[in-house]
């Protein structure tokens, strides 16, 4: 009985979840604007999205922007890990609460902190603009992804392949890089997801004329909502999903086949 309990109450809080997901890609099928009565089934707002030059623009600039801002944001990201990962006491400390105010500032803080500071370096507001704020809030996700995967790591592996002969190049790429992928994989993954899904700090350091699917998204539903969003949203949310499973996939058999070697490993010992 209570094991019934529990996972009626686990499947309670899925479908609290992701009922509202089902039910909007539901109705990005429905023939009509209706959001209660169904009309039948049709592809004419998937039609009409890949007819909008304002959907489709907005769809380009925010995979541009997310793809730029993530890459720039992972590679500062996981050599600053690397860097407080051998740091010590008081300045590992006092650099990993810092990285915490990002992630617990208010993305408006942010935003409005960002625009002083663009005004102040008398910057032209466009795409610089927007993947330099994405790259600021995204690098903290990044490097606490990171972080546990090199302390899990035996500390002295990277020591030992200096006394081998390895350069500091050599070093990384063969002994610390394989340790730390999978944290790079998931940090670049969040990463590129909260630059999809940020709105307050897009919408005040954009440029004129530069809108992401956010930005369009918020204007397209202040003239009311629109069908076009469920479609759009219907295709993101598919794209991030076999995004997640290539990578899991692709994690999965890296890991089976460390163990294989590991096992091939154990038998030319024994």
């Amino acid at each position: 009985m209570k094991k019934i309990l529990k996972n009626l109450y686990i499947s309670l809080i899925y479908l609290f979840f992701y009922l509202p997901i089902i039910i909007l890609i539901i109705y990005s099928f429905n023939e009509t604007k209706s959001r209660v009565v169904w009309g039948g089934f049709s592809l004419k707002w998937y039609k009409e999205l890949f007819e909008s030059k304002e959907v489709l623009m907005s769809f380009y600039n925010t995979i541009l922007i997310g793809v730029v801002s993530t890459l720039i944001a992972t590679i500062i990201g996981t050599i600053g890990s690397i860097g407080l990962f051998r740091a010590g006491g008081r300045v590992k400390k006092f650099f990993m609460e810092l990285n915490y105010l990002p992630i617990l500032n208010p993305d408006i803080v942010i935003a409005v902190s960002l625009v002083a500071l663009y005004n102040f370096m008398k910057l032209d507001f466009g795409y610089l603009t927007i993947i330099l704020s994405h790259v600021a809030f995204l690098t903290p996700y990044v490097l606490f992804n990171v972080m546990p995967r090199l302390s899990m790591m035996n500390p002295n592996l990277y020591e030992a392949a200096l006394d081998l002969g390895a350069t500091r190049w050599e070093s990384f790429k063969y002994v610390i890089f394989p340790e730390i992928k999978p944290g790079i994989l998931s940090g670049a993954l969040m990463a590129f997801t909260l630059s999809i899904d940020d709105f307050a700090v897009s919408f005040f350091t954009t440029g004129k004329g530069i809108q992401n699917i956010s930005i369009t998204v918020y204007s397209m539903a202040r003239r009311g909502i629109n069908p076009v969003i469920n479609a759009l949203s219907t295709l993101m949310f598919v794209i991030m999903i076999v995004l997640v499973i290539v990578i899991n996939l692709r994690k999965n058999k890296l890991e089976k086949k460390k163990e294989a070697m590991l096992k091939m490993g154990m038998g030319e010992t024994e």
